[in-house]
C-alpha cells in the first residue's frame, strides 16, 4: 500500500514539473507564488518533501489546472488538456 502511495506522489510531483515547465515558469516563480524558498519548492517537485492540500491548491491555481487534474492524469494526458484550452 505505501509503494502505491509513494509512486502516485511521484507523479504527481512529475505532473507539477513538466506542467511548470510547459508554461515556461520557473522554479523562483512557483516558490514565490507558494512564499517559500526555491531549495523548499524543489523539493517539492523531486518528490523529497510532502505536499500540503493547501499548496496542492496554491500550486494548480498558479499552472492554471484543476488539482484533480494533477492527481489523477498522467503527465502527457495533463499537458495535451493544458494545452488544448
Amino acid at each position: 500500500m505505501k509503494e502505491v502511495a509513494v509512486k502516485q506522489a511521484r507523479t504527481i510531483a512529475g505532473n507539477i514539473r513538466k506542467l511548470r515547465e510547459y508554461k515556461d515558469y520557473t522554479q523562483d516563480y512557483l516558490a514565490a507564488k507558494l512564499n517559500i524558498s526555491q531549495n523548499a519548492y524543489s523539493k517539492i517537485e523531486l518528490g523529497y518533501s510532502r505536499i500540503t492540500l493547501e499548496r496542492l491548491f496554491v500550486i494548480s491555481s498558479v499552472l492554471e489546472v484543476e488539482p484533480a487534474h494533477l492527481i489523477s492524469m498522467e503527465t502527457e494526458e495533463l499537458i495535451g488538456l493544458v494545452s488544448f484550452n
